[in-house]
Protein backbone atom coordinates (compact mmCIF):
# COMPACT_ATOMS: atom_id res chain seq x y z
CA UNK A 1 0.00 0.00 0.00
CA UNK A 2 2.89 2.05 0.28
CA UNK A 3 4.34 4.36 -2.49
CA UNK A 4 7.80 2.57 -3.65
CA UNK A 5 11.16 4.37 -2.70
CA UNK A 6 13.84 4.96 -4.66
CA UNK A 7 17.33 5.91 -2.47
CA UNK A 8 19.57 7.41 -4.57
CA UNK A 9 22.23 10.45 -3.33
CA UNK A 10 21.69 12.95 -5.33
CA UNK A 11 24.57 15.88 -5.76
CA UNK A 12 23.28 19.37 -7.32
CA UNK A 13 25.23 19.18 -11.02
CA UNK A 14 25.49 22.13 -13.61
CA UNK A 15 23.31 20.38 -16.53
CA UNK A 16 24.30 23.31 -19.33
CA UNK A 17 21.96 21.54 -21.55
CA UNK A 18 19.01 21.34 -19.40
CA UNK A 19 16.56 23.38 -21.20
CA UNK A 20 14.49 24.32 -18.08
CA UNK A 21 11.08 24.55 -17.73
CA UNK A 22 9.00 25.80 -20.93
CA UNK A 23 7.86 29.18 -20.70
CA UNK A 24 5.10 28.99 -23.69
CA UNK A 25 4.84 25.42 -24.19
CA UNK A 26 1.75 24.08 -25.58
CA UNK A 27 -0.15 22.82 -22.36
CA UNK A 28 -2.99 19.56 -22.03
CA UNK A 29 -6.68 21.27 -22.24
CA UNK A 30 -8.45 20.50 -19.15
CA UNK A 31 -11.36 18.87 -18.76
CA UNK A 32 -14.02 21.74 -18.56
CA UNK A 33 -12.17 23.57 -21.59
CA UNK A 34 -12.48 20.43 -24.07
CA UNK A 35 -16.26 19.69 -22.77
CA UNK A 36 -17.35 23.70 -23.57
CA UNK A 37 -15.18 23.92 -26.48
CA UNK A 38 -17.37 20.70 -27.96
CA UNK A 39 -20.88 21.49 -25.78
CA UNK A 40 -23.30 20.94 -28.60
CA UNK A 41 -22.20 17.51 -29.79
CA UNK A 42 -21.58 15.73 -26.38
CA UNK A 43 -22.15 12.49 -26.05
CA UNK A 44 -20.61 9.76 -24.18
CA UNK A 45 -16.87 11.37 -24.05
CA UNK A 46 -14.19 9.02 -22.57
CA UNK A 47 -13.24 11.57 -20.54
CA UNK A 48 -15.95 11.22 -18.07
CA UNK A 49 -15.66 7.55 -17.86
CA UNK A 50 -12.74 7.69 -15.31
CA UNK A 51 -15.07 10.52 -13.19
CA UNK A 52 -18.04 8.01 -13.12
CA UNK A 53 -15.35 4.80 -12.25
CA UNK A 54 -13.77 6.83 -9.29
CA UNK A 55 -17.15 8.09 -7.65
CA UNK A 56 -17.88 4.25 -8.11
CA UNK A 57 -14.76 3.08 -6.08
CA UNK A 58 -14.42 6.34 -3.90
CA UNK A 59 -11.79 6.51 -1.78
CA UNK A 60 -10.70 4.93 1.89
CA UNK A 61 -11.08 7.54 3.68
CA UNK A 62 -12.45 11.33 2.62
CA UNK A 63 -12.66 14.43 4.77
CA UNK A 64 -16.09 14.44 6.72
CA UNK A 65 -17.06 17.91 5.62
CA UNK A 66 -16.25 20.29 3.09
CA UNK A 67 -14.28 23.08 3.85
CA UNK A 68 -14.45 25.71 2.85
CA UNK A 69 -10.69 26.83 2.82
CA UNK A 70 -8.84 27.54 -0.37
CA UNK A 71 -5.23 27.77 -1.15
CA UNK A 72 -3.92 30.08 -4.08
CA UNK A 73 -0.40 28.53 -4.85
CA UNK A 74 1.97 31.00 -6.99
CA UNK A 75 5.11 28.61 -9.13
CA UNK A 76 8.09 29.72 -9.78
CA UNK A 77 8.92 27.47 -12.62
CA UNK A 78 12.71 26.20 -12.47
CA UNK A 79 13.75 27.29 -9.46
CA UNK A 80 14.31 30.86 -7.41
CA UNK A 81 17.91 31.30 -5.76
CA UNK A 82 17.42 31.32 -2.26
CA UNK A 83 20.49 32.71 -2.11
CA UNK A 84 20.04 35.95 -3.98
CA UNK A 85 16.30 36.04 -1.92
CA UNK A 86 14.90 35.26 1.30
CA UNK A 87 18.16 33.48 2.67
CA UNK A 88 21.28 36.05 2.00
CA UNK A 89 24.63 34.87 2.69
CA UNK A 90 26.47 38.45 2.89
CA UNK A 91 29.77 36.37 4.77
CA UNK A 92 30.02 33.36 2.68
CA UNK A 93 32.77 35.02 0.34
CA UNK A 94 32.78 36.10 -3.31
CA UNK A 95 32.12 32.58 -4.58
CA UNK A 96 28.96 32.21 -3.37
CA UNK A 97 26.73 35.78 -2.06
CA UNK A 98 26.38 37.68 -5.12
CA UNK A 99 26.51 41.06 -5.89
CA UNK A 100 23.09 41.88 -4.11
CA UNK A 101 22.61 44.60 -0.81
CA UNK A 102 21.17 43.07 2.52
CA UNK A 103 17.66 44.93 3.72
CA UNK A 104 16.10 44.37 7.01
CA UNK A 105 12.46 43.23 7.09
CA UNK A 106 9.36 44.02 9.77
CA UNK A 107 10.46 40.67 11.36
CA UNK A 108 13.76 41.07 13.67
CA UNK A 109 16.14 39.16 12.71
CA UNK A 110 14.75 38.48 9.35
CA UNK A 111 17.17 39.93 6.24
CA UNK A 112 16.17 39.74 2.62
CA UNK A 113 18.21 41.15 -0.50
CA UNK A 114 17.59 44.63 -1.76
CA UNK A 115 15.41 43.10 -4.46
CA UNK A 116 12.22 42.60 -1.84
CA UNK A 117 11.72 45.51 -0.66
CA UNK A 118 8.20 45.34 -1.02
CA UNK A 119 7.78 42.16 0.58
CA UNK A 120 10.51 43.08 3.67
CA UNK A 121 8.16 45.92 4.20
CA UNK A 122 5.20 43.28 4.90
CA UNK A 123 6.71 40.31 6.31
CA UNK A 124 4.76 40.76 9.35
CA UNK A 125 2.52 38.86 7.24
CA UNK A 126 3.81 35.65 6.52
CA UNK A 127 6.64 33.13 6.99
CA UNK A 128 9.71 31.96 5.27
CA UNK A 129 10.70 28.69 5.18
CA UNK A 130 14.20 28.85 4.85
CA UNK A 131 14.89 25.12 5.25
CA UNK A 132 13.25 23.06 2.20
CA UNK A 133 14.63 20.01 0.65
CA UNK A 134 13.81 17.35 -1.73
CA UNK A 135 15.90 14.96 -3.53
CA UNK A 136 15.51 15.11 -7.36
CA UNK A 137 18.16 17.40 -8.87
CA UNK A 138 15.56 17.61 -12.17
CA UNK A 139 12.69 19.72 -13.42
CA UNK A 140 10.35 16.73 -14.35
CA UNK A 141 11.06 15.01 -10.78
CA UNK A 142 11.32 17.86 -8.57
CA UNK A 143 8.62 19.41 -9.65
CA UNK A 144 6.77 15.94 -8.40
CA UNK A 145 8.47 15.24 -5.68
CA UNK A 146 7.19 18.33 -4.50
CA UNK A 147 3.60 18.47 -6.08
CA UNK A 148 2.39 14.87 -6.03
CA UNK A 149 5.14 13.05 -3.15
CA UNK A 150 6.92 11.05 -5.70
CA UNK A 151 10.01 10.12 -4.23
CA UNK A 152 11.17 9.02 -7.29
CA UNK A 153 14.72 11.01 -8.45
CA UNK A 154 14.80 10.01 -11.86
CA UNK A 155 12.76 12.71 -14.61
CA UNK A 156 9.86 10.67 -15.94
CA UNK A 157 7.42 12.23 -18.72
CA UNK A 158 4.44 12.24 -16.96
CA UNK A 159 3.42 11.99 -13.70
CA UNK A 160 3.01 8.60 -11.78
CA UNK A 161 1.04 10.21 -8.79
CA UNK A 162 -1.74 13.01 -9.08
CA UNK A 163 -0.88 16.52 -7.65
CA UNK A 164 -2.28 17.88 -4.62
CA UNK A 165 -4.22 20.27 -6.45
CA UNK A 166 -6.03 17.30 -8.65
CA UNK A 167 -6.32 14.76 -5.38
CA UNK A 168 -7.93 18.02 -3.55
CA UNK A 169 -10.50 18.63 -6.42
CA UNK A 170 -11.39 14.75 -6.49
CA UNK A 171 -11.75 14.54 -2.67
CA UNK A 172 -13.82 17.77 -2.79
CA UNK A 173 -15.72 16.61 -5.78
CA UNK A 174 -16.89 13.07 -3.57
CA UNK A 175 -19.35 15.59 -1.19
CA UNK A 176 -22.06 15.81 -3.10
CA UNK A 177 -22.94 18.44 -5.83
CA UNK A 178 -21.16 22.07 -5.62
CA UNK A 179 -23.43 24.92 -5.48
CA UNK A 180 -21.09 27.75 -6.56
CA UNK A 181 -20.96 28.19 -10.15
CA UNK A 182 -17.72 28.31 -10.38
CA UNK A 183 -15.34 24.94 -10.72
CA UNK A 184 -13.18 24.21 -7.71
CA UNK A 185 -9.75 24.06 -9.44
CA UNK A 186 -8.48 26.88 -11.65
CA UNK A 187 -5.24 27.20 -13.35
CA UNK A 188 -4.37 30.97 -14.35
CA UNK A 189 -1.44 30.03 -16.83
CA UNK A 190 -0.99 27.02 -14.31
CA UNK A 191 2.06 24.92 -13.90
CA UNK A 192 1.16 21.74 -15.93
CA UNK A 193 4.12 20.51 -17.23
CA UNK A 194 5.51 17.89 -14.95
CA UNK A 195 2.32 17.18 -13.11
CA UNK A 196 -1.25 16.42 -13.40
CA UNK A 197 -3.98 14.20 -12.06
CA UNK A 198 -2.46 10.73 -13.02
CA UNK A 199 -4.92 8.10 -12.06
CA UNK A 200 -7.73 10.24 -11.40
CA UNK A 201 -8.23 10.80 -14.81
CA UNK A 202 -8.52 14.42 -16.78
CA UNK A 203 -11.74 15.05 -15.22
CA UNK A 204 -9.93 16.03 -11.71
CA UNK A 205 -7.57 18.57 -14.00
CA UNK A 206 -7.83 22.33 -13.69
CA UNK A 207 -10.54 24.91 -15.83
CA UNK A 208 -7.27 26.58 -17.18
CA UNK A 209 -7.20 30.34 -18.12
CA UNK A 210 -4.43 31.11 -20.47
CA UNK A 211 -2.89 34.11 -21.97
CA UNK A 212 -1.94 37.84 -20.77
CA UNK A 213 -4.56 39.29 -18.38
CA UNK A 214 -2.95 42.64 -18.36
CA UNK A 215 -3.79 42.89 -22.21
CA UNK A 216 -6.83 44.90 -23.41
CA UNK A 217 -8.16 41.93 -25.26
CA UNK A 218 -8.01 39.46 -22.81
CA UNK A 219 -10.92 37.65 -22.08
CA UNK A 220 -11.90 33.75 -20.92
CA UNK A 221 -13.74 31.94 -23.72
CA UNK A 222 -17.02 30.11 -22.73
CA UNK A 223 -18.07 32.06 -19.43
CA UNK A 224 -21.35 33.86 -18.48
CA UNK A 225 -22.96 34.18 -22.10
CA UNK A 226 -25.25 37.41 -22.31
CA UNK A 227 -26.71 36.64 -25.14
CA UNK A 228 -29.88 35.53 -24.43
CA UNK A 229 -30.77 33.69 -27.64
CA UNK A 230 -27.78 31.59 -27.72
CA UNK A 231 -28.68 30.69 -24.11
CA UNK A 232 -31.92 29.20 -25.06
CA UNK A 233 -30.25 27.54 -28.14
CA UNK A 234 -27.64 25.70 -26.01
CA UNK A 235 -30.59 24.73 -23.77
CA UNK A 236 -32.53 23.36 -26.10
CA UNK A 237 -29.55 21.36 -27.90
CA UNK A 238 -28.90 20.20 -24.30
CA UNK A 239 -32.11 18.56 -24.01
CA UNK A 240 -31.98 17.18 -27.46
CA UNK A 241 -28.69 15.37 -26.43
CA UNK A 242 -30.81 13.92 -23.15
CA UNK A 243 -34.02 13.09 -25.40
CA UNK A 244 -31.54 10.91 -27.65
CA UNK A 245 -29.77 9.27 -24.72
CA UNK A 246 -32.58 7.82 -22.89
CA UNK A 247 -32.52 4.69 -25.06
CA UNK A 248 -29.17 4.36 -24.18
CA UNK A 249 -29.86 4.11 -20.62
CA UNK A 250 -30.62 0.94 -19.79
CA UNK A 251 -26.99 -0.37 -21.37
CA UNK A 252 -25.47 2.38 -18.75
CA UNK A 253 -23.67 -0.02 -16.88
CA UNK A 254 -20.77 2.03 -15.38
CA UNK A 255 -22.68 5.52 -14.76
CA UNK A 256 -21.14 7.70 -17.88
CA UNK A 257 -24.55 9.22 -18.71
CA UNK A 258 -25.35 10.19 -14.56
CA UNK A 259 -21.43 11.85 -14.99
CA UNK A 260 -22.43 13.77 -18.48
CA UNK A 261 -25.61 14.49 -17.17
CA UNK A 262 -23.97 16.36 -14.02
CA UNK A 263 -21.06 17.81 -16.53
CA UNK A 264 -23.65 19.01 -18.70
CA UNK A 265 -25.11 21.23 -16.08
CA UNK A 266 -21.87 22.10 -15.20
CA UNK A 267 -20.72 23.17 -18.45
CA UNK A 268 -24.45 25.36 -18.73
CA UNK A 269 -23.40 26.72 -15.47
CA UNK A 270 -20.31 28.25 -16.53
CA UNK A 271 -21.57 28.83 -20.02
CA UNK A 272 -24.93 30.99 -18.83
CA UNK A 273 -24.24 32.23 -14.70
CA UNK A 274 -23.78 35.95 -14.87
CA UNK A 275 -21.56 35.23 -11.92
CA UNK A 276 -19.12 33.66 -13.52
CA UNK A 277 -18.29 36.03 -15.88
CA UNK A 278 -18.19 38.83 -13.40
CA UNK A 279 -15.54 36.68 -11.08
CA UNK A 280 -13.40 36.81 -14.32
CA UNK A 281 -13.73 40.14 -15.01
CA UNK A 282 -10.89 42.30 -14.05
CA UNK A 283 -12.10 45.61 -15.57
CA UNK A 284 -14.10 45.13 -12.41
CA UNK A 285 -11.42 45.92 -10.36
CA UNK A 286 -10.56 49.77 -9.88
CA UNK A 287 -7.96 51.07 -11.69
CA UNK A 288 -6.02 51.82 -8.53
CA UNK A 289 -5.65 48.16 -7.66
CA UNK A 290 -5.27 47.17 -10.91
CA UNK A 291 -1.67 49.48 -10.47
CA UNK A 292 -1.12 48.29 -7.27
CA UNK A 293 -0.51 44.56 -8.44
CA UNK A 294 1.35 45.80 -11.63
CA UNK A 295 -0.06 46.44 -14.86
CA UNK A 296 1.72 43.53 -16.41
CA UNK A 297 0.87 39.70 -16.61
CA UNK A 298 2.51 38.65 -13.43
CA UNK A 299 0.47 41.34 -11.72
CA UNK A 300 -2.88 40.74 -12.85
CA UNK A 301 -2.90 36.81 -12.94
CA UNK A 302 -2.25 37.27 -9.46
CA UNK A 303 -5.16 39.65 -9.47
CA UNK A 304 -7.37 37.21 -10.97
CA UNK A 305 -6.65 34.84 -8.52
CA UNK A 306 -7.53 36.64 -5.63
CA UNK A 307 -11.35 37.50 -7.18
CA UNK A 308 -11.50 34.00 -8.29
CA UNK A 309 -10.43 32.45 -4.75
CA UNK A 310 -12.76 35.24 -3.20
CA UNK A 311 -15.69 34.31 -5.61
CA UNK A 312 -15.36 30.38 -4.35
CA UNK A 313 -12.62 28.64 -5.99
CA UNK A 314 -10.90 26.28 -3.90
CA UNK A 315 -8.12 25.72 -5.81
CA UNK A 316 -5.47 28.35 -7.64
CA UNK A 317 -2.53 27.86 -9.16
CA UNK A 318 -0.75 30.00 -11.21
CA UNK A 319 2.93 30.15 -12.98
CA UNK A 320 5.19 33.15 -13.10
CA UNK A 321 6.76 32.77 -16.64
CA UNK A 322 7.06 33.98 -19.83
CA UNK A 323 8.70 37.23 -20.86
CA UNK A 324 9.01 38.72 -17.39
CA UNK A 325 11.57 36.14 -16.58
CA UNK A 326 13.74 37.07 -18.99
CA UNK A 327 14.82 35.32 -22.37
CA UNK A 328 14.27 31.60 -21.68
CA UNK A 329 10.84 32.99 -19.79
CA UNK A 330 11.23 31.08 -16.72
CA UNK A 331 13.75 31.17 -13.58
CA UNK A 332 16.23 28.21 -14.48
CA UNK A 333 19.40 30.71 -14.27
CA UNK A 334 21.63 28.44 -15.88
CA UNK A 335 24.63 30.43 -17.08
CA UNK A 336 23.80 28.99 -20.38
CA UNK A 337 20.67 31.00 -19.95
CA UNK A 338 20.60 33.75 -18.04
CA UNK A 339 23.24 35.65 -16.45
CA UNK A 340 21.54 34.95 -12.97
CA UNK A 341 21.65 38.54 -11.45
CA UNK A 342 20.52 40.30 -13.99
CA UNK A 343 17.70 38.03 -14.34
CA UNK A 344 17.12 38.19 -10.83
CA UNK A 345 17.18 42.06 -11.32
CA UNK A 346 15.22 42.15 -14.33
CA UNK A 347 12.16 40.33 -12.54
CA UNK A 348 12.18 41.44 -9.00
CA UNK A 349 9.91 44.27 -9.37
CA UNK A 350 7.43 43.12 -11.04
CA UNK A 351 7.66 39.87 -8.33
CA UNK A 352 8.18 41.49 -5.32
CA UNK A 353 4.89 43.97 -6.60
CA UNK A 354 2.40 41.06 -7.05
CA UNK A 355 3.31 38.70 -4.50
CA UNK A 356 2.90 41.86 -2.12
CA UNK A 357 0.17 42.78 -3.59
CA UNK A 358 -1.45 39.59 -2.82
CA UNK A 359 -0.67 38.84 0.57
CA UNK A 360 -1.73 42.12 1.65
CA UNK A 361 -4.80 41.87 -0.48
CA UNK A 362 -5.83 38.55 1.63
CA UNK A 363 -5.66 40.53 4.72
CA UNK A 364 -7.02 43.57 4.25
CA UNK A 365 -10.12 41.93 2.27
CA UNK A 366 -10.62 39.40 5.48
CA UNK A 367 -9.39 36.04 3.53
CA UNK A 368 -6.87 35.49 5.45
CA UNK A 369 -8.50 32.26 7.72
CA UNK A 370 -10.05 30.81 4.51
CA UNK A 371 -7.32 31.59 2.30
CA UNK A 372 -3.82 30.53 2.37
CA UNK A 373 -1.42 31.28 0.10
CA UNK A 374 1.73 29.55 -1.09
CA UNK A 375 4.73 30.85 -2.95
CA UNK A 376 7.69 28.51 -4.09
CA UNK A 377 9.40 26.66 -6.94
CA UNK A 378 10.34 22.90 -7.18
CA UNK A 379 14.21 23.81 -5.67
CA UNK A 380 16.40 26.32 -5.24
CA UNK A 381 19.47 27.40 -7.45
CA UNK A 382 23.62 26.63 -6.14
CA UNK A 383 25.13 28.76 -3.37
CA UNK A 384 28.18 28.27 -5.39
CA UNK A 385 28.20 30.88 -8.70
CA UNK A 386 29.54 28.52 -11.84
CA UNK A 387 30.38 30.73 -15.20
CA UNK A 388 29.41 29.41 -18.70
CA UNK A 389 29.03 31.16 -22.30
CA UNK A 390 25.87 32.38 -22.93
CA UNK A 391 23.62 30.46 -25.54
CA UNK A 392 22.03 33.62 -26.85
CA UNK A 393 21.25 37.68 -26.75
CA UNK A 394 18.47 38.72 -24.74
CA UNK A 395 16.71 40.20 -21.65
CA UNK A 396 19.07 39.08 -18.83
CA UNK A 397 21.40 37.05 -21.09
CA UNK A 398 24.73 38.67 -23.19
CA UNK A 399 25.48 38.08 -26.42
CA UNK A 400 25.96 33.99 -27.56
CA UNK A 401 29.15 33.06 -26.21
CA UNK A 402 29.89 35.49 -23.89
CA UNK A 403 30.77 34.11 -20.36
CA UNK A 404 28.08 35.02 -17.69
CA UNK A 405 27.83 33.99 -14.17
CA UNK A 406 24.88 31.65 -13.42
CA UNK A 407 23.49 29.23 -10.91
CA UNK A 408 22.54 25.50 -10.93
CA UNK A 409 19.77 23.42 -9.34
CA UNK A 410 20.17 22.72 -6.36
CA UNK A 411 17.21 20.65 -4.08
CA UNK A 412 19.33 20.37 -1.00
CA UNK A 413 18.17 23.61 0.59
CA UNK A 414 15.28 26.28 -0.86
CA UNK A 415 13.08 28.77 0.32
CA UNK A 416 9.22 29.09 -0.22
CA UNK A 417 6.89 31.69 1.83
CA UNK A 418 3.26 31.20 3.30
CA UNK A 419 0.08 33.77 4.09
CA UNK A 420 -3.43 33.51 5.64
CA UNK A 421 -4.54 30.29 6.25
CA UNK A 422 -4.68 31.65 9.74
CA UNK A 423 -1.06 30.72 10.35
CA UNK A 424 0.74 32.78 12.63
CA UNK A 425 3.20 34.97 10.49
CA UNK A 426 6.02 37.53 10.68
CA UNK A 427 8.44 34.41 11.58
CA UNK A 428 11.09 32.51 9.90
CA UNK A 429 11.27 28.32 10.13
CA UNK A 430 14.59 26.77 9.89
CA UNK A 431 17.97 27.29 8.53
CA UNK A 432 20.92 26.74 6.12
CA UNK A 433 24.18 26.54 6.77
CA UNK A 434 26.58 29.39 6.37
CA UNK A 435 26.67 29.10 2.69
CA UNK A 436 23.28 27.93 2.11
CA UNK A 437 24.29 24.77 0.68
CA UNK A 438 21.85 22.49 2.85
CA UNK A 439 19.26 22.49 5.30
CA UNK A 440 20.42 22.32 8.85
CA UNK A 441 17.61 23.00 11.12
CA UNK A 442 13.95 22.24 11.04
CA UNK A 443 14.54 20.49 7.79
CA UNK A 444 11.03 19.60 5.84
CA UNK A 445 10.44 17.75 2.52
CA UNK A 446 7.72 17.19 -0.12
CA UNK A 447 5.74 15.32 2.10
CA UNK A 448 5.32 18.06 4.68
CA UNK A 449 4.86 20.59 2.03
CA UNK A 450 1.99 18.65 0.97
CA UNK A 451 0.57 17.39 4.68
CA UNK A 452 0.63 21.27 5.56
CA UNK A 453 -1.63 22.43 2.27
CA UNK A 454 -3.95 19.56 2.60
CA UNK A 455 -4.17 20.37 6.78
CA UNK A 456 -5.61 23.45 5.46
CA UNK A 457 -8.13 22.36 2.87
CA UNK A 458 -9.32 19.81 5.73
CA UNK A 459 -7.83 16.38 4.56
CA UNK A 460 -5.51 14.02 7.03
CA UNK A 461 -3.01 13.61 4.79
CA UNK A 462 -2.19 10.26 6.79
CA UNK A 463 -5.76 8.56 6.49
CA UNK A 464 -6.78 9.33 2.91
CA UNK A 465 -5.94 6.71 0.24
CA UNK A 466 -7.62 6.82 -3.32
CA UNK A 467 -7.87 3.81 -5.67
CA UNK A 468 -5.43 3.83 -8.76
CA UNK A 469 -5.61 2.63 -12.14
CA UNK A 470 -5.85 -1.08 -11.14
CA UNK A 471 -8.26 -0.77 -7.88
CA UNK A 472 -5.53 -0.27 -4.68
CA UNK A 473 -5.98 1.86 -2.26
CA UNK A 474 -2.78 4.53 -2.70
CA UNK A 475 -2.16 7.16 0.01
CA UNK A 476 -2.28 10.52 -1.08
CA UNK A 477 1.27 10.85 0.10
CA UNK A 478 2.94 8.54 2.96
CA UNK A 479 5.73 10.17 4.29
CA UNK A 480 5.78 13.75 6.34
CA UNK A 481 3.62 15.69 8.36
CA UNK A 482 1.72 19.05 8.70
CA UNK A 483 4.44 22.35 9.52
CA UNK A 484 3.11 22.91 12.83
CA UNK A 485 4.41 26.63 12.78
CA UNK A 486 2.56 26.47 9.01
CA UNK A 487 -0.90 25.19 11.31
CA UNK A 488 -3.84 27.94 11.71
Amino acid sequence: MNRSRHTMTTRATSPHACPGPRGNGASRRSFLQTGLAGFATLTLPGILKLQALSRAQGSESLPANREKTAVIMVWQPGGLSHIDSYDPKPDSGSEYRGPFGIISTKVPGLHFTELLPRQASIADKFTVLRSMRQTAAGHPAGSMQLLSGDPDTRDKPKPRYPDWMSVANYLRSQQGPRENPLPAYVGVNPPLEYNGPAYLGDAYSPFTVSGDPNAPTFSVPNIGLSDAGEVRRLGRRSALRQNLDTLERAFDQQGELAALDEFETRAMTLLTNPRTKDAFDLNREDDRTRDRYGRNTWGQQLLLARRLVEAGVDVLTTSLNGPLCGRVQNWDDHAVNHNVFEAMRFRADAYDQAVTALIEDIYERGLDQRVLVVVTGEFGRTPKISYAASTGAGNASAPAGTQQPGRDHWPRAFSNIWAGGGIQTGRFIGATDKRGEDSIERICGPGDFLATIYHHLGIDASRTFIRDFNGRPTPIVDHGKPIPELVG
